[in-house]
């Protein structure tokens, strides 16, 4: 996908000519909006208590509820949902009664983020080498008709706490970071704070894969959890 879109690039630009396509992209097709999955959208509302034990499930390929979860994610998250590349985690919560509650994915991290990279204190070429070892939350959500004080922060702090041995299972190595980026003019960042998501910077609005600064996006805050007490040795070392 990376040596794809570097092609695509320097063809645009007029550094080198492909040839025609064989056939058509098949992003078109991977993209298009999901059918829609019912679901139950009674309203949920309470405490957490209430709602206890929660059933927070990894979703791998073929699994039954994958489905609904990307018809969740592109109907009601504000970025929608796309093809997934790389390595990534798809996780559904439910309540004790099976209703969904949220969904969670997190994939891949951003190649380069100054605040973030000062703030683990690692060379580029540690970052090189060890990037995988991070995961982004690149997507979360709370389903807008449930409304649960402190729902979010506990299922962050849920899913952190398994999300190493999860990846070890699918991928064959753990993650020593997260990180996501939170828009500041839609959230505050509240429940990444709650559960234990420490803010170390913003952006400079660009793109993760805007090496030649010709793309703009919106500032956001990074905010960013460790999964081990030595994770700076792991990195850097």
């Amino acid at each position: 996908m990376a040596c794809r879109t570097l092609l695509l690039r320097l063809e645009r630009r007029g550094a080198i000519r492909l040839p025609a396509r064989q056939r058509p992209s098949p992003n078109a097709l991977r993209n298009r909006r999901t059918q829609e999955v019912p679901c139950d959208r009674a309203p949920i509302e309470g405490v957490l208590t209430d709602l206890q034990p929660l059933r927070i499930e990894p979703l791998s390929e073929g699994h039954s509820d994958l489905g609904l979860f990307r018809f969740l994610l592109q109907r009601h998250h504000y970025l929608g949902l796309r093809n997934c590349v790389g390595e990534n985690l798809k996780y559904l919560a439910r309540d004790r009664h099976g209703r969904p509650l949220a969904c969670l994915l997190f994939g891949a991290v951003a190649w380069k983020a100054k605040a973030r990279d000062e703030w683990i204190g690692w060379t580029p070429e540690q970052r090189e080498r060890t990037l995988p070892l991070l995961a982004n939350n690149t997507r979360f959500l709370v389903l807008p008709w449930v409304r649960v004080p402190h729902l979010a922060s506990h299922l962050l702090g849920a899913v952190a706490r398994r999300l190493d041995a999860d990846w070890r299972l699918k991928y064959g190595h753990g993650i020593e970071l997260l990180e996501t980026f939170v828009d500041r003019e839609r959230f505050r960042g509240t429940c990444y704070r709650a559960a234990g998501w420490s803010p170390v910077g913003a952006t400079t609005g660009r793109s993760r894969n805007d090496r030649d600064q010709t793309l703009s996006v919106p500032v956001k805050d990074i905010y960013l959890r460790s999964l081990s007490p030595d994770f700076r040795r792991r990195l850097c070392g």
